[in-house]
């Protein structure tokens, strides 16, 4: 499995977005080079809602959204790549692992075949998993299975929404080293969203303060 990291000269987020949610405005602006972003800030202010923004989950009302240096949404040039096209790798607050499925299967959902998965599973630590059912991993095995599917998929970027949330602090560890090693083999945009701020400091190259 290899990754082409983002030229240097390309932004790897390019985000310009304001969207209303019931009463309350929610507008993220910002550029960002390669590693990985994240977006900081109590609960509430709307940090999950740009990750929806950029995978297409969420329809801004004006603005766009860019990364890698291709457009994925414009108002003004009415662009709007379908979610299926935008390849983000999305992992969400829960691992949201197939239940009847065992981690393998679960790791190549969705891939085009299973060429990646020796070196998603060493990268991640998960090898000694595969065989395993969701049901029977811990928290932070099962975030690590989460972020290796979405590794599979072949992404442009990957989503990370509080990865480490409801994770005891053996278990954050364990998944805090998965997302470094992500982080700095794959060299993969990443959007990270946290509000602890010992978690950004140690997981950003930058951080965006919603």
């Amino acid at each position: 499995m290899s990754f082409d990291a983002p030229s240097f000269d390309i932004p790897s987020f390019d985000i310009d977005v304001t969207v209303r949610r019931g009463e309350a405005i929610v507008a993220a602006v910002f550029r960002a080079g390669e590693g990985a972003t994240v977006l900081f800030g109590p609960s509430g202010v709307g940090k999950t809602s740009v990750l929806d923004m950029v995978a297409g989950l969420l329809k801004p009302d004006h603005g766009y959204v860019r990364a890698g240096g291709e457009t994925l949404f414009d108002t003004n040039r009415r662009v709007d790549v379908a979610v299926h096209r935008r390849r983000a790798g999305y992992v969400f607050q829960e691992a949201r692992l197939f239940p009847h499925m065992r981690v393998r299967a679960n790791l190549l959902f969705g891939a085009a075949d299973a060429g990646g998965l020796a070196e998603a599973a060493r990268v991640l630590d998960i090898a000694h998993l595969l065989d395993r059912w969701p049901r029977t991993l811990s928290g932070g095995e099962a975030r690590r299975v989460a972020i290796g599917r979405a590794l599979l998929r072949d992404p442009a970027f990957l989503l990370l929404d509080e990865p480490l949330s409801s994770l005891d602090r053996a278990r954050r560890e364990e998944a805090m080293l998965a997302i470094e090693r992500v982080r700095d083999e794959t060299r993969l945009p990443m959007l990270i969203v946290t509000h602890d701020p010992g978690e950004a400091d140690r997981l950003g190259n930058r951080i965006v303060r919603m």
